[in-house]
């Protein structure tokens, strides 16, 4: 399994995106601006997409996305979601007032768009791959996933702060090589971190003594113009940790 990185970024400006990952070559994660990184050839491959949850930065680009593929989507692409994500999608997105509701086009019973829910603690089996949802701590019901091949074993937390939750989750399991993870926030803004349910190098510290595994660790969502003083202040406060920031374009095999 592969995972490349289209965006990362917890905000726009230059060459950075938000957040969507790309499994293999049919599956996103998140549909942030980080989808125009993919061609349209690219996107008529994408059968699933799995959200986290339904803020601006990691949707974005889901409707304009169906949008483009709509003259040559031959089968519907399923997104996957808690049943309060998928309300939230259908009330504000795809409503023919934000944008049309490709549910129900070209017809009702012949769509190039399915939603399919799918509820913390559940597994979605696609070939070979499984991806478990797991509930985090976010401002809006939001979700990580853990994401499980006969290869290896990657996962991702969502938009999350201090929970325990994620972490017991992981625990459950023998296995875990990567581990994408957000921190938004310096440390001197703890307090905004809390207030807004992000993590902030501090709070990650003391979340990930929780967690039982040695993966690889990918700092994602970081705000624009503070990553190099994040990872920084990551790096000091988890030493114990191998430690890259996650930038569009990367690639990580499972």
């Amino acid at each position: 399994m592969k995972l490349r990185v289209l965006g990362s970024s917890g905000g726009i400006g230059g060459n950075l995106r938000t957040t969507s990952y790309l499994i293999d070559d049919d599956i996103l994660i998140d549909a942030g601006t980080g989808v125009g990184e993919l061609t349209l050839d690219e996107m008529r491959k994408i059968r699933h997409v799995f959200l986290t949850h339904t803020h601006l930065d990691h949707i974005a680009c889901l409707p304009l996305m169906v949008d483009s593929m709509f003259p040559t989507i031959l089968e519907p692409i399923i997104i996957h979601a808690q049943a309060v994500t998928i309300a939230v999608l259908k009330e504000h997105i795809f409503n023919w007032h934000v944008w049309p509701d490709f549910s129900t086009l070209p017809s009702d019973i012949n769509p190039v768009m399915l939603y399919e829910i799918q509820e913390p603690g559940e597994v979605c089996q696609i070939g070979e791959r499984q991806f478990e949802m797991i509930a985090v701590n976010h401002i809006v019901p939001t979700v990580g996933y853990r994401i499980e091949t006969a290869s290896g074993v990657i996962a991702f937390s969502g938009d999350t702060t201090t929970n325990d939750n994620f972490w017991e989750r992981l625990n459950a399991h023998d296995r875990l090589d990567h581990l994408i993870v957000e921190a938004a926030f310096v440390n001197e803004l703890e307090e905004l971190s809390i207030k807004s349910r992000h993590y902030c190098p501090s709070l990650l510290a003391a979340d990930l003594k929780k967690l039982k595994h040695q993966p690889m660790i990918y700092l994602t969502h970081n705000k624009p113009a503070v990553e190099s003083e994040i990872l920084a202040q990551c790096k000091a406060d988890i030493p114990d940790r191998e430690l890259l920031r996650l930038i569009g374009g990367m690639v990580i095999e499972i």
